[in-house]
């Protein structure tokens, strides 16, 4: 299983995040089916020459195409986006407009002509009516001729810098495909010697699939990174306080029994690694290598389980092996050690992991695939984590033992009777009195707690990214971005789904996300019909621009008109330029039924990235049929949805399930919630700090809530089970035993999750962050409130009601 763990890959797919069957997950299948999911390489050439540049630009689009993968036995680009055909569209671009756009333009020579006319007409008195409220603003017009009609290249203002696309034949989820693509690439770049066509000239390739490869790249790194350092942390943790502890145990024993020195002690300082990792490293490759058959790949939350896994799993070999310790120096042997720390602390370790572990697997009951997949992986490592300290830890144990490698001594008989009473939690009133006043203001201003909603600030910076872009940036790119698509299945369903949208465009004024929608229909006629209602409204222009009071005028947006007003014939569709037709066409090559919707908001932002997906996500045209919008943004919206409404159900479960669980190992519903106590009050000083340093909720490091849940009742389950076992009066013995492993155990890991923090990715960081607070503070919760509550109780004469 270990060979097959180590195969796993890290799936960035936002849509693999949602039920397969989600509408909005298959629309976008489909249309990457259909229309394809084309993310360019964008190559950016920059000189003072524009003439170096365009023929830099046209030997590189030749060579690049030729550009071979011998590993997928293809060529690396399809094709290269460059020049645009222009002088066609120029001299047919009204042909080309649509509708609304005809109509725009109308109005607007109209506003022309009737104000030449007033201005001409010397008895005309103005007083600034309506009339100029009502005129068609120009930049309306400007948008939508440079919406028809781009540059015929793509460059910056002063012509110095020039951007050519390519479009890959491979999929961007292909890691190798995309390292050998660009290694490739940067290898041609390196023979080509941009310098031999300019001294000056500098070329620079990038853009989003780059990006996406650097993301990939990135989370890798930052979760060896992380599991890296955060194992190295727990190991030498856990090591150095069994050592010291072992240590303390054997030099506190019986004198006359001292007969090893203290360099044997040392070069044993690993084998509490060996005793409790190996067993470990044996649960994280079957969690993993089960994941890889079940799953096939995990995603961008479970990519951090190894480290977490690791944390969360050595809990249980410290409380084993640190009971186990304590047994043998009262002068056990290894069998009946063995014995005792199973019918004891085994007890508990099962109702600790169960209670973890069915917390976890709540979650894979949620649509929402990151809580799913989480809870399926967390849940199995943690059962499996059990298993092996229960069963794989004893052997080694015996091994160890009889290689004389744990070294025991046994602890001195004293004829003086540990009085426990004598031991008392101090404080005790005080702590409960100030614990439940922090809890009861935090749950009175609960509706500080935010969501982070900007996906912007949970995205990690990619120097090489941001640097192309700099260097790219004087090519103004259009504000057309993030299109939504909707597949139909013929031209009528494509123009009634328009008209449904347009409609919902001029209706929505409160909130309006919609910037544009098109669709080929619109733009090309698809019937003799149409095309002769076009041809008419051309011709009205036509006639509007040979007006008297316009003929003769030298406007540089008359002339534009002008030329593009030429077409009094029908256009073939082989006629349309390929720069407007390819968007509308089919991998194979066939001119598409689907609608292009464009946003008018960034949807950078959750909250408007919901509003988007509300306006367009769903269309019903008049003859009852649905049709579902397909985009990364809207996965992403339908995402951060499902994800917040399933959040609060599962927490709620998670709790649920604990206090069953509890109730059965407990019997007692009153210990039952003295046992809980520390995970609740916990978690409200969690949300406490949240609420004082500005802390957010976000679709990243809201999935570990369960997981707090589950690892942060440990403390409780442990102290409660050992404080039943040991009687009244015993917490502070309690405390100096089973509150050392406890603290060992959340410390570890916290020290997991705490790799994390020191990540580059914000939303990992956020993970680790929350993570690490709200163990600490269960933690807190349990070694301070639950024993003062509990000495409270005791000096009251009240917890003969808990065991009545």
């Amino acid at each position: 299983l270990g060979n097959f763990a180590v195969q796993l890959k890290i799936d960035t797919n936002l849509a693999n995040l949602l039920p397969e069957k989600n509408p909005h997950v298959l629309a976008l299948g489909e249309l990457q089916q259909t229309v394809g999911g084309e993310t360019p390489m964008k190559v950016a050439i920059k000189s003072p020459s524009f003439e170096d540049n365009k023929e830099f630009a046209q030997d590189l689009i030749r060579q690049s195409l030729q550009l071979y993968d011998h590993q997928t036995g293809q060529y690396f680009f399809e094709r290269a986006g460059f020049r645009k055909e222009t002088k066609f569209l120029k001299n047919n671009a009204l042909y080309f407009a649509t509708p609304s756009e005809l109509d725009q333009i109308t109005n607007f020579l109209k506003d022309e002509i009737r104000n030449a006319k007033e201005e001409a007409n010397p008895f005309l008195i103005s007083f600034g009516t309506e009339n100029e409220s009502e005129s068609t603003d120009i930049s309306d017009f400007e948008r939508t001729y440079d919406t028809l009609i781009p540059s015929e290249y793509p460059i910056s203002e002063d012509s110095t810098l020039m951007v050519v696309s390519f479009y890959p034949t491979g999929s961007k989820s292909n890691l190798d495909y995309l390292e050998n693509m660009f290694a490739a690439y940067d290898s041609l770049l390196a023979t080509m010697n941009p310098q031999s066509y300019n001294p000056k000239m500098e070329v620079k390739f990038g853009g989003r699939l780059q990006r996406h490869l650097f993301e990939i790249n990135s989370i890798m790194r930052d979760v060896f990174n992380s599991f890296a350092s955060g194992i190295t942390s727990v190991i030498l943790l856990v090591a150095f306080y069994f050592f010291i502890k072992k240590y303390l145990h054997y030099r506190n024993g019986n004198s006359g029994k001292r007969k090893r020195s203290f360099w044997e002690h040392l070069i044993r300082f690993p084998v509490p690694v060996f005793v409790i990792g190996l067993p470990l490293l044996f649960s994280l490759a079957w969690t993993f290598g089960i994941t890889y058959f079940v799953l096939g790949s995990l995603n961008t939350m479970t990519s951090v389980l190894f480290v977490i896994l690791f944390g969360m799993g050595i809990d249980y070999g410290i409380h084993f092996y640190g009971r186990y310790i304590e047994i043998r120096s009262d002068g056990e042997s290894v069998k009946d050690a063995l014995f005792i720390t199973y019918d004891n602390t085994g007890s508990a370790l099962v109702v600790s992991a169960l209670t973890t572990s069915v917390s976890l697997f709540v979650l894979v009951f949620a649509q929402f695939r990151g809580f799913s997949e989480f809870g399926f992986i967390a849940g199995t490592g943690i059962i499996l984590a059990l298993v092996c300290m229960l069963f794989v830890l004893p052997a080694l144990l015996v091994i160890f033992e009889r290689l004389n490698w744990i070294l025991i001594n046994q602890k001195v008989e004293t004829t003086t009777e540990h009085h426990k009473s004598d031991q008392r939690f101090p404080w005790s009133r005080p702590i409960v009195i100030v614990g439940l006043l922090v809890s009861v203001l935090v749950v009175f201003n609960y509706q500080e707690l935010d969501f982070q909603y900007d996906f912007g600030k949970l995205e990690p910076d990619y120097p090489e990214y941001q640097e192309f872009n700099r260097f790219a940036g004087d090519v103004s790119d259009s504000d057309r971005r993030n299109p939504a698509y909707i597949l139909a299945e013929n031209q009528r369903q494509v123009v009634e789904i328009m008209e449904e949208i347009r409609f919902k465009m001029k209706t929505d004024t409160t909130s309006p996300t919609i910037l544009d929608v098109e669709a080929l229909p619109e733009r090309f006629p698809a019937s003799d019909s149409t095309a002769q209602s076009k041809l008419q409204k051309i011709a009205q222009i036509r006639e509007l621009l040979n007006d008297p009071f316009l003929k003769n005028q030298d406007d540089p947006q008359l002339a534009k008109l002008r030329q593009a007003a030429q077409t009094r014939q029908p256009l073939e569709i082989s006629q349309i330029p390929d720069f407007i037709k390819n968007r509308f066409l089919t991998r194979s090559g066939e001119i598409g039924n689907f609608v292009i919707v464009y946003p008018s908001v960034g949807l950078s932002n959750g909250r408007k990235s919901i509003a988007f997906k509300d306006d367009v996500g769903k269309i019903t045209i008049d003859s009852g049929e649905t049709f579902y919008a397909a985009s990364t943004s809207i996965i992403a919206a339908e995402m951060l949805e499902l994800m917040q409404s399933e959040a609060p159900w599962f927490v709620g479960a998670t709790f649920v399930m604990i206090f069953i669980l509890m109730l059965f190992s407990l019997r007692s519903l009153r210990w039952t919630l003295v046992g809980m106590i520390p995970l609740v009050v916990g978690l409200l000083w969690l949300f406490g700090i949240m609420m004082i340093f500005g802390l957010m909720f976000n679709f990243y490091n809201i999935v570990v809530l369960p997981a707090i849940l589950g690892i942060g009742d440990d403390s409780g389950i442990h102290l409660t089970h050992r404080y039943i076992e040991e009687g009244k009066n015993s917490m502070w013995d309690v405390l100096s035993s089973t509150g050392q492993h406890i603290t060992m155990g959340a410390v570890t890991t916290m020290f997991g999750f705490a790799g994390l923090i020191f990540t580059n990715h914000p939303g990992l960081q956020s993970l680790g962050l929350i993570a690490t607070i709200g163990i600490g503070m269960t933690l807190l919760a349990a070694l301070t409130f639950l024993p003062a509550l509990i000495q409270w109780l005791e000096d009251k004469n009240w917890i003969h009601y808990l065991n009545d």
